[in-house]
């Protein structure tokens, strides 16, 4: 992996071995294609674990970078490992495995009350993938995919430069939906009105797994959530129990002042031909925001705007 610009203002982790590992409160363990980089300094004893898994975005951010969501989760007193890939390759690669079954072997894992395992997109796949390795884990997939292989999934032909360069044939690992039987409880959120996520879904669908639609968060859920400050909620709801409750729908109503699913809300109603919806929309989404700044709601104007015009132009036809 090629080592892009540093930040010194974050502190790398000692490297160890896995034998090591159980031990240590905080290590970096580097391998061929992915390394696994462990933050427990701060986590409460006999806590949880978070394991989570870096997305496409997160590859951007170079080397050195902290657990995907780290920052967010070690004030919750959660310990936090992260899986961490070389390249945008959905961990379809040995390395990643083969470490996590190496920590599962030494009896790392049995050191928590409880493992989640949580993720993005690419990350979400590999948190449903892995989890079978890891006993009794559960999982927190957000807008995940289940499998990049055009034969078993046909209707995916997103992000084809990242799918290119990686590889999608053959097993083991290539469909997350194979995982679901071996995983002992999982939550997949995800926007209904993204196709592909909608699909991808469809074929994660059993009674242990709890499905959240998100209507207008777009493929990029993960944001509209961790902007209206529901993550916690998810992630303590899976840490104590099994299922997420009413506490997420009610927190998740600050998903109205989240400028991506206002965007998201008036392209949704516009490009259905529903300008009176439009208006409605963006009247109530400016009184919410009376009280920011004028060019942060610029949008919300220019879109009640055009539908007032539309409304014009089918009354005079």
């Amino acid at each position: 992996m090629a080592e892009p610009q540093v930040d010194a203002a974050l502190e790398v982790p000692p490297e160890i071995g896995l034998d090591a590992a159980p031990g240590a409160d905080r290590f970096l363990i580097r391998g061929a294609h992915a390394n696994l980089w462990f933050e427990g300094r701060n986590a409460a004893p006999g806590g949880a674990l978070i394991v989570s898994f870096d997305n496409l975005a997160t590859i951007d951010e170079g080397w050195p970078r902290g657990p995907w969501a780290w920052r967010r989760l070690e004030p919750m007193g959660h310990a936090v490992l992260g899986v961490q890939s070389h390249a945008k390759d959905w961990f379809r690669q040995p390395t990643a495995p083969e470490l996590l079954r190496g920590l599962e072997e030494r009896g790392f894992f049995r050191r928590f009350r409880r493992v989640v395992l949580t993720g993005a997109s690419m990350g979400g796949f590999a948190a449903l993938n892995f989890a079978p390795l890891i006993p009794e884990a559960r999982v927190l997939a957000f807008s995940p995919q289940t499998t990049m292989n055009r034969v078993i999934a046909p209707f995916e032909a997103r992000f084809p430069y990242s799918v290119k360069r990686s590889n999608w044939e053959g097993m083991p690992f290539l469909d997350a939906a194979a995982a679901v039987p071996y995983i002992r409880r999982a939550v997949v959120v995800y926007d209904p009105f993204v196709p592909e996520d909608r699909a991808h879904a469809a074929r994660l669908q059993a009674d242990h797994v709890q499905m959240l639609r998100i209507p207008f968060c777009t493929h990029e859920a993960i944001r509209v959530v961790l902007k209206s400050g529901t993550f916690p909620t998810l992630i303590t709801a899976l840490v104590e129990g099994d299922s997420i409750g009413p506490d997420f729908w009610q927190g998740f109503r600050g998903r109205r002042g989240v400028t991506k699913w206002q965007r998201a809300l008036l392209a949704a109603a516009a490009d259905r031909g529903r300008p009176r919806l439009v208006i409605a929309a963006a009247d109530t989404l400016l009184k919410l925001g009376q009280d920011l700044p004028e060019e942060e709601t610029t949008f919300i104007r220019r879109a009640r705007r055009a539908a007032v015009n539309a409304l014009k132009v089918a009354k005079a036809g």
